[in-house]
């Protein structure tokens, strides 16, 4: 069968290659001049099965207020009179209940983790290097209020049968040395040792090299304008460059698939949430995370990828507005200067922001649409890389008539 994704980020490579594996000729329709140019270009790192979740949760609502009132907070509600904004809002909130977020928690964390080990199956299959490292991920907390969150936290993954260990400042210091540098508050930390890290743009590069032997085709600078809609079909792609046709097509292209499932009468329940980053070459080995630290304080990732520190966080609920705010950048290099001072020369760090494309409970939206030929796979937000793997595989299974491994 010729299948076309649409989209290159980490979720339309994936796609490709377990649609590959199963014998589908593939065709990738990608807008940018290469694969991992938008939502996938500059991403925390992590492959966390361990810390996947939704954002909404109980208490998230007050701490959302409270943060519309500081400049430098993690999380900022910039209000427009866009309705999309103001329905995954409402949405939102009405997931912020205990028994919605167990629930959604559950779907989530299932397929982290079956992502997880079909990337590790993937890399075993392959050989693939993209700076990944499996070395395990250390949520540090600066306040003892946030420690009793982090053993909360840690109740819920001994029931998921999670591994797990809750450290004293020590313990922090043996599993990340660096730390001992720091001047920073810090009550205590969660390490999670299965969880990775890894250059999801490399990977999407490295995955183009492999696959291209493989027959899969790639139609970059080629932006999909609109799905043509017949006979409850799909009948092809209209692009600057002129139709694509196949039997099937996938929609993975993040954020912008909203617009795109608009043209075939769809809609798509996911907002764009932008987050930042900076990159920095590695100034002292010694001086920077072993692999990834995830400061609970502030919600910024920091993680060493080959020779590179990697620093993301901040959400901003704005639209597609790609503005570096230099109070959001400031506020980042700041925190990750406070707990590693020496890791990098932090004035020569690159920005770069990116827009998650997020579903109001969390799970990403994957399989069969209403029209019989448009499959999904959107809507991971800051779960990409964490789900790839797993999403399109399963996703794959499905296009391909099979059971898959997993229920989702």
């Amino acid at each position: 069968m010729k299948v076309i994704v649409i989209g290159a980020g980490v979720v339309g490579m994936t796609s490709a290659w377990y649609l590959t594996a199963l014998g589908h000729e593939v065709v990738v329709v990608e807008r940018n001049s290469g694969p991992a140019l938008e939502t996938s270009f500059g991403n925390a790192g992590g492959v966390c099965p361990g810390f996947a979740g939704p954002w909404a949760a109980p208490g998230m609502p007050f701490k959302a207020l409270k943060w519309m009132f500081a400049e430098a907070a993690p999380l900022k509600i910039r209000p427009s009179l866009d309705v999309a904004q103001w329905r995954w809002l409402a949405r939102f909130l009405s997931n912020c209940t205990a028994s919605r977020f167990a629930a959604n928690k559950a779907r989530m964390q299932a397929m982290a983790h079956y992502s997880k080990q079909s990337l590790v199956d993937l890399r075993k299959q392959t050989g693939i290097a993209y700076d990944d490292m499996a070395r395990g991920v250390l949520q540090i907390f600066a306040t003892e209020e946030e420690l009793r969150g982090g053993e909360r936290s840690a109740a819920v993954l001994a029931d998921l049968g999670i591994e797990h260990r809750l450290v004293d400042r020590a313990g922090m210091e043996t599993i990340e040395p660096a730390l001992a540098r720091t001047s920073a508050s810090l009550a205590g930390g969660l390490h999670l040792p299965g969880d990775e890290t890894g250059d999801s743009k490399l990977f999407c590069e490295r995955l183009l090299e492999l696959l291209q032997p493989l027959g899969c085709r790639f139609m970059f600078d080629t932006t999909a304008t609109s799905l043509d809609v017949s006979g409850g079909r799909i009948e092809g792609v209209a692009t600057k460059n002129g139709p694509v046709t196949g039997d099937a097509y996938v929609v993975a292209c993040g954020p912008f698939a909203v617009q795109l499932l608009k043209t075939a009468g769809l809609s798509l329940p996911v907002y764009p949430v932008k987050g930042y980053s900076i990159t920095c070459d590695i100034a002292s080995g010694d001086g920077a995370p072993v692999s990834s630290v995830m400061d609970e304080h502030s919600k910024v990732m920091i993680t060493r990828l080959g020779s590179r520190l990697r620093a993301a966080g901040v959400a901003e609920l704005a639209g597609f507005d790609p503005t570096l705010r230099p109070s959001a950048l400031k506020g980042l290099i700041d925190r990750v200067r406070s707990l590693f001072p020496e890791a990098a020369d932090y004035t020569t760090a690159s920005a770069w922001c990116g827009f998650r494309p997020m579903t109001a409970n969390g799970p990403a939206i994957v399989g069969r649409s209403r029209i019989a030929n448009l499959y999904l796979n959107a809507g991971h937000g800051s779960n990409g890389w964490t789900q790839a793997c797993g999403t399109s595989r399963y996703l794959a299974d499905i296009i391909s008539g099979r059971t898959p491994d997993i229920e989702y």
